[in-house]
Parts: C-alpha cells; sequence; structure tokens
C-alpha cells in the first residue's frame, strides 16, 4: 500500500509565502509523476502543479510566475512553493502521486489534503 502525507499548510496574509511538503511512502517499486491540486469551497478540485520524474512541469496559468514545484525523487518527495499569495488561493491542498507499486502496473495516490488560507 501507499501512503501520501502532505504538511505545511496554515494562515498567511496577502503577499506572503507558504512552502508545502508531500512524503509518499510504502511498496513504490517506480514514480511516474507527483503533483499538487486545489479545492476551494464550491469548486471542483483543479490542477495546480505538476512534475514528471524527468523534471518536467506544468502550471495552472493561475499560479504561474508564483508558484514552484519540486521534487526529491529518492526521498519520494514533492514540494509546492508558494510566493505572493492572494486570497483567491484560499483552499484545500492536496498531494497526488502516481506510481507503481510493482513494474508496469500504475495507479493514483491521494493525500488527506492540507489548507492554506490567504487574508486579506
Amino acid at each position: 500500500q501507499v501512503q501520501v502525507v502532505e504538511s505545511g499548510g496554515g494562515l498567511v496574509q496577502a503577499g506572503g509565502s507558504l512552502r508545502l511538503s508531500c512524503a509518499a511512502s510504502g511498496s513504490i517499486f517506480s514514480i511516474n509523476a507527483m503533483g499538487w491540486y486545489r479545492q476551494a469551497p464550491g469548486k471542483q478540485r483543479e490542477l495546480v502543479a505538476g512534475i514528471t520524474s524527468g523534471g518536467i512541469t506544468n502550471y495552472a496559468d493561475s499560479v504561474k510566475g508564483r508558484f514552484t514545484i519540486f521534487s526529491d525523487n529518492a526521498k519520494k518527495m514533492v514540494y509546492l512553493q508558494m510566493n505572493s499569495l492572494k486570497p483567491e488561493d484560499t483552499a484545500v491542498y492536496f498531494c497526488n502521486v502516481h506510481v507503481a507499486v510493482v513494474a508496469n502496473f500504475w495507479n493514483n495516490y491521494w493525500g488527506q489534503g492540507t489548507q492554506v488560507t490567504v487574508s486579506s
């Protein structure tokens, strides 16, 4: 089984910064990609940023230039550095990992989420 645990959320003023961390553990044979999603009240979950095992990144247009995703595959960790935070960034942030527990058997696993609140 694979466990995914996020940390680093909290309350911050607009313009401030936070760094989220995500640790994947368990019987992981290989990592394909990791990413961060968020869900605000009354809205659908959306992709914030993703990174492949090869280091290719992609970002939602709303966070480009403000957020940076990076990972440490050896440690099975992924991070989201969030700068210049805005009140509209307020949401529960979820970590997602796309991994194989055995060769060529891929699946997605989710963390429980961490709350990020940006005050104006």
